[in-house]
């Protein structure tokens, strides 16, 4: 676990263009378990149409027929994060209303996946998508992993977003000692039950300092919060 939290810190530390980033996120989806992975970003343009990019590793075949045949508008996968940040585990019933589309997918061998969306504001925002040929998604893989998973959809998003956009560095922001070990253990993927026992702490105090880190650091949820504090370097 730490081996591989040290390689998930190094896509912030060492920065480099989005393609080069998402390599190593690619990396890492590997070593969870998943032999395909995709990252698309949404964000408003000056035209009638939103702007989406979109990396991934998938069979080049599947990524030209998902375009000429206009599957991001049927996606059932990308509506949902569209809507919420819920994440998503793929199952039949998932895509029970585009039964061509999941035929499709299955036939390039995107069978079991896994999809987090992250929302920045109306219009913006992004999705890391992970999946596989064979095996199916456990409960306990997912008990073992979603933590870890989540972690990387959430520094895949703030790091190719912002290598996407171009833009500069984000402005610090003050934590308190207390809130910086809150974020430490979020970044490491232990609850807030787990961290307030090593810290003999409440639970509810675990969560009001995860809270404060979260409004400080301007991003939805303790997770991100954890990446954006790591990506100022206050976790060091």
């Amino acid at each position: 676990m730490k081996a591989w939290l040290e390689d998930m810190l190094g896509i912030v530390h060492n920065g480099g263009p989005a393609e080069l980033i998402f390599g190593r996120v690619a990396t890492l989806a590997q070593q969870l378990g998943f032999e395909n992975c995709a990252y698309g970003r949404r964000s408003p343009f000056s035209g009638v149409r939103p702007q989406v990019v979109m990396l991934s590793n998938y069979p080049a075949h599947w990524r030209a027929r998902y375009e000429s045949l206009g599957y991001l508008e049927k996606d059932p996968t990308v509506l949902h994060g569209q809507r919420s940040q819920t994440p998503l585990r793929w199952s039949d019933a998932v895509f029970s209303s585009t039964p061509h589309f999941w035929e499709d997918a299955r036939a390039f061998g995107l069978r079991f996946g896994w999809s987090q969306s992250s929302l920045d504001a109306p219009g913006i925002g992004g999705m890391l998508t992970l999946c596989r040929s064979s095996e199916e998604l456990t409960a306990s893989e997912m008990a073992n992993s979603e933590s870890r998973m989540q972690l990387l959809s959430s520094i895949a998003h703030q790091a190719l977003s912002r290598a996407l956009a171009n833009t500069p560095a984000i402005t610090p922001v003050c934590l308190t000692p207390r809130e910086i070990e809150v974020m430490k253990w979020t970044a490491e993927g232990r609850p807030s039950q787990e961290v307030a026992k090593r810290l003999l702490l409440s639970k509810a105090t675990v969560d009001f300092h995860a809270r404060n880190a979260t409004l400080k650091l301007g991003v939805p949820n303790k997770t991100a919060a954890a990446v954006r504090a790591t990506m100022l370097g206050l976790l060091r």
